[in-house]
């Protein structure tokens, strides 16, 4: 990594106070995931940078442990898919800061990443849908497949925006959420139908919002105007 004066800095030069804490996204949980856990994301963050780690290696074990999640949940497992959903999780979220930190970070890798993020998705809610179909859970399995679509709907909204020169960040349920959401509902008894009601509930919410602000942005701004009203990165 270069200094200002154009020298290179080695791994070994940095320090956790050098590194930057989590990206400042919106939702219901990453605000106090921001403030609570700034230094011990830099911890981790600069440990994976010192081991070499590339991103799309991240990118993909987060993806084959959504996978076995999804594996795991077939077989009607519960509380041991929702505890990996953490892991799943972490991953997702060091990605993109070891992508920025080693100066990695591309449209290939944020494609790639985004790719492998909705096939996590599809993996996880597929998955569960035909457990609790197996099992005649008829509610639960809608309230799942439901759950699943708004998922989706919200990060092709994003996409679109994407496409107009939006940047749509906007959401009290983002994928944050929905791993944090989705644990408890895995792991705690008689925690999974309220859960799955709460997923497709905010998630509604959250689409109705990114629909409404993007709306009002391109009625208020004119034809090729870039968006530079939110996060230059939004969340999925």
């Amino acid at each position: 990594m270069p200094d200002a004066d154009g020298s290179s800095t080695e791994p070994e030069d940095l320090h956790v106070r050098d590194l930057p804490a989590p990206r400042q996204v919106k939702g219901v949980i990453a605000p106090f995931f921001r403030v609570i856990f700034a230094w011990p994301y830099r911890a981790v963050l600069l440990g994976l940078y010192r081991a070499g780690i590339k991103p799309w290696q991240l990118t993909l074990a987060s993806f084959l442990n959504n996978v076995a999640v999804g594996w795991l949940l077939l077989k009607d497992e519960r509380f041991l898919p929702g505890i990996l959903l953490l892991p799943a999780g972490v991953l997702d979220i060091f990605d993109g800061g070891v992508a920025r930190l080693r100066h990695e970070d591309s449209r290939a890798g944020a494609f790639l990443d985004s790719v492998m993020d909705r096939l996590s998705d599809a993996i996880v809610f597929g998955c569960l849908f035909w457990s609790l179909s197996r099992q005649h859970l008829g509610l639960q399995s809608a309230l799942c497949m439901s759950a699943l679509v708004i998922s989706l709907s919200v990060s092709h909204l994003r996409a679109e925006g994407e496409a107009l020169g939006l940047t749509l960040s906007e959401g009290v349920m983002q994928r944050l959420e929905r791993y944090v959401v989705l644990m408890i509902g895995l792991t705690a008894p008689g925690a999974l139908l309220p859960v799955l009601v709460i997923l497709t509930a905010l998630g509604g919410v959250t689409v109705v919002q990114r629909g409404w602000f993007a709306v009002r942005r391109l009625a208020a701004a004119p034809a090729g105007t870039p968006d530079t009203g939110t996060s230059s990165v939004p969340p999925p």
